[in-house]
C-alpha cells in the first residue's frame, strides 16, 4: 500500500493564504466559566459553525477546486456527502463558478439538503436501505462521474481536503498566540477526518507539545481504533447516532497518515453527552451547533480526559441544524 502524501507546513500555509481570501476567519472565544466548572486555567472553542455555509468544509472544499485544471473545472465536480461537505462544496463552486452535483443519502437532514440546492448545487438523492450508505452514496457519484465526465471528489480522503482544513489550525494557533495562550489539549470531532487531519498537521508542526484528541461517536470509533491498531480499521454496522456528519465507518487513508504522524488518540462520546454539549453551546456560549459540530465540546465536558490546570482548545464543527431538530435535542438534553 502505498503511504498517501502528507502536507508539508508550507504546503498547508500556501493552501491558507488561498483560502483566506474568501473563507470567514472565525473567533476564537474564551470561556472563564467553562473552565470553572472543569477546573481548566482556560479555555478556548473555535467555532468554525460560523464559518460560511455553516461548518469548515468550505475551507478544504475552495482549495480542491483551486487545484482543478481549467477544463475540468469547466465540466464540474461530483461527490458524496450527508451534508456539510456537501454546501461547502456547493458554495466554493457557486464562488468559483464550477458546476457541482452533490449525492446524498435519503436521510441526510432536510435543512442540509435544501442549503445544498440553495447554493445552486444538483442534488442527486440515493435510497441505501440496509447497506452503508456511505457506500451507496460513493458508488452513485462514481456512476455520475464516468456517465457526465465529472471530476469525482472524496469528501475528506484527499492531502489537498486536509492542506485546505488545517486553515482552522493555523489560525487558532495565530489567535491562541494573540492570546499570550498555547493549548496543552486540543478537541476535534472526527467523521472521515478532513478536518482534524489538516489541524492536527498545523499543531504537529507549530505546537508540538499540544495533546490531539480525535473525537468520535460510539459506535463509529473507525478512527480512534486505527490509531490504537496503527492500521486502517473499519467499524461494523450498528445503532446510528445523533451526529449525522461523523458516521464514517472507517477513516480516509490521507487523514489517517496524517493523525498518525501527529501522534493524535481517539476518544469517544455518547448521544447523550453531545445534547448536553449542544444546550451548553447555546446557553453559556451563545452558540447553535448541529449535533457533530458539538462532539468535541461534550468530550471535554464529560470529564473522561483530566484538564486539570490544563490549556484546552476545542473546535465546534457545524451549526447546520433545523430549529426543529434543534428544539427536539434540547428537550432531550
Amino acid at each position: 500500500m502505498i503511504e498517501p502524501h502528507i502536507p508539508s507546513l508550507d504546503h498547508i500555509r500556501r493552501a491558507y493564504a488561498e483560502t483566506a481570501k474568501s473563507t470567514l476567519r472565525t473567533p476564537l472565544l474564551e470561556s472563564a466559566a467553562l473552565a470553572r466548572q472543569i477546573g481548566a486555567a482556560r479555555v478556548f472553542v473555535k467555532p468554525e459553525s460560523l464559518q460560511w455555509a455553516g461548518s469548515f468544509k468550505v475551507r478544504g472544499a475552495y482549495w480542491r477546486l483551486k487545484q482543478l485544471s481549467s477544463e475540468e473545472a469547466r465540466k464540474g465536480v461530483v461527490a458524496y456527502s450527508s451534508g456539510n461537505f456537501a454546501q461547502g462544496l456547493g458554495a466554493a463552486g457557486q464562488a468559483l463558478g464550477i458546476p457541482v452535483t452533490i449525492v446524498m443519502p435519503v436521510d441526510a437532514p432536510s435543512a442540509k439538503r435544501e442549503a445544498t440546492a440553495g447554493y445552486g448545487a444538483r442534488v442527486v438523492l440515493t435510497d441505501h436501505g440496509d447497506r452503508p450508505r456511505e457506500e451507496v452514496a460513493a458508488a452513485k457519484a462514481r456512476e455520475i462521474a464516468a456517465a457526465e465526465g465529472l471530476a469525482l471528489l472524496h469528501p475528506f480522503d484527499d492531502p489537498e481536503i486536509v492542506a485546505g482544513q488545517a486553515g482552522a489550525g493555523l489560525e487558532a494557533l495565530d489567535q491562541l498566540a494573540a492570546q499570550r495562550a498555547a493549548a496543552d489539549l486540543l478537541f476535534c470531532q472526527v467523521g472521515g477526518g478532513g478536518l482534524i487531519g489538516g489541524v492536527s498537521l498545523a499543531f504537529h508542526y507549530l505546537s508540538p507539545k499540544t495533546r490531539i484528541l480525535a473525537v468520535e461517536p460510539e459506535g463509529f470509533n473507525g478512527m480512534g481504533s486505527s490509531l490504537a491498531r496503527g492500521t486502517i480499521e473499519t467499524m461494523p454496522l450498528g445503532p446510528k447516532s445523533i451526529c449525522d456528519g461523523l458516521m464514517a465507518r472507517a477513516p480516509g487513508s490521507a487523514p489517517f497518515a496524517a493523525l498518525k504522524t501527529a501522534g493524535a488518540e481517539g476518544i469517544t462520546v455518547a448521544d447523550g453527552a453531545v445534547r448536553h454539549a449542544m444546550k451548553t453551546a447555546f446557553e453559556r456560549l451563545k452558540l447553535v451547533l448541529e449535533p457533530s459540530g458539538a462532539a468535541s465540546l461534550a468530550a471535554l465536558l464529560d470529564g473522561g480526559i483530566d484538564v486539570s490546570g490544563k490549556t484546552v482548545l476545542v473546535i465546534a464543527t457545524g451549526g447546520n441544524v433545523s430549529l426543529a431538530d434543534f428544539m427536539a435535542h434540547m428537550k432531550n438534553a
